[in-house]
C-alpha cells in the first residue's frame, strides 16, 4: 500500500455503495487505506474494520441528516464525499406503438429517478458541505454519466437528472472553493458487466429502443467504436475517485471527467 495519494485515514462517505461501480470505490479507497462509509439501502458482502455501512434511505433529508451523524459518531469527522447512488428506468415519453404500456413515463418514475439521482445527491452534499466548510477542506465528487451531456434514447429522464449534476458540480465548485472544498464529476462510459443490469432492465431498454435484448446486448459488447477497444474496468473508475479526493488532485474543481475510452455516445 502506497501513500502516495495521502488518503490513509481520511474519512469518506460513498453513497450505493453496496453494487457495481460504487461498491468498487468502496474497495479501492479501502485498499488505499481510509475509512469508508457506505450509505445504501442494503449492506454488500464486503466486512472490513475501516468500512461502516449505515442503512440510508437518500431522498428523505432526515434519514442523510441521522446517517451524516452516525459516521461523525464512529470516525470523528468526515472528509469526503462520494455521490455515486443512482437509478435508471428506461422508459419512453410516449409510446406510440402501445405494445408495452409498462414502458412509458409516468410521474411514479419520474419522481423516483428524479429524488434519487438529483434530490437525493443534494440533499447528502448540503449535510456534509457543512461540514467541511467547518474544516475550510475536503471533497465531492459526483458522478454523473455521459448520457447527462448527449442524451440517450428510452433514459430522457435519467439523463436529466445527470444533466443536472454536470450543472451542480460546475456550480457548487465556484460557491465552495472559498470554503477550501473542490468539487469534481466522474462520468463513466461503457463499462463492464457488474450485475446491476438486469434482464427486465435489458427488457425495458430493449423496448424503448426497438430492439431485441439479444440486439441491445450486440450492441454492448461491440468495443469497435471505442478508440480504447474494450469496455472500462470498474477499478478504472475507483483509481480515478481515489485520486481526485487526494491531496495530488489539489488544483483540480468544477470538471466532469469522461471514463470512456476516448468514446463517448447515448
Amino acid at each position: 500500500m502506497s501513500d502516495w495519494l495521502t488518503i490513509r485515514d481520511k474519512v469518506y462517505i460513498v453513497t450505493g455503495g453496496s453494487s457495481g461501480i460504487g461498491l468498487a470505490i468502496v474497495k479501492g479507497l479501502l485498499e488505499q487505506g481510509a475509512k469508508v462509509a457506505n450509505f445504501d439501502i442494503r449492506d454488500s458482502d464486503v466486512s472490513h474494520e475501516n468500512l461502516l455501512f449505515v442503512e440510508t434511505n437518500v431522498t428523505s433529508h432526515q434519514a442523510v441528516k441521522e446517517a451524516v451523524a452516525k459516521v461523525v459518531a464512529h470516525f470523528s469527522t468526515v472528509d469526503g464525499l462520494v455521490n455515486n447512488a443512482g437509478i435508471n428506468i428506461p422508459s419512453l415519453l410516449v409510446d406510440v406503438v402501445e405494445e408495452a404500456g409498462q414502458y412509458e413515463l409516468n410521474e411514479e418514475k419520474f419522481d423516483k429517478m428524479v429524488n434519487i439521482n438529483f434530490k437525493g445527491l443534494f440533499f447528502v452534499s448540503q449535510e456534509v458541505a457543512r461540514i467541511l466548510a467547518a474544516k475550510k477542506a475536503g471533497v465531492i465528487i459526483n458522478m454523473a454519466s455521459e448520457a447527462g451531456l448527449e442524451g440517450s434514447e428510452g433514459q430522457s429522464i435519467y439523463a436529466a437528472t445527470k444533466g443536472a449534476v454536470y450543472s451542480l458540480t460546475r456550480s457548487w465548485a465556484k460557491e465552495l472553493a472559498k470554503h477550501g472544498i473542490r468539487v469534481v464529476g466522474i462520468a463513466p462510459g461503457i463499462m463492464e458487466a457488474t450485475g446491476l443490469r438486469t434482464l427486465s432492465y435489458e427488457e425495458a431498454l430493449a423496448y424503448t429502443r426497438g430492439k431485441t435484448v439479444e440486439e441491445l446486448r450486440a450492441g454492448y459488447s461491440n468495443t469497435s467504436t471505442i478508440p480504447l477497444g474494450r469496455s472500462g474496468r470498474l477499478s478504472e473508475v475507483a483509481d480515478l475517485v481515489c485520486y481526485y479526493l487526494s491531496d495530488r488532485a489539489s488544483y483540480i474543481t468544477g470538471v466532469t471527467t469522461n471514463v470512456a475510452g476516448g468514446k463517448t455516445r447515448g
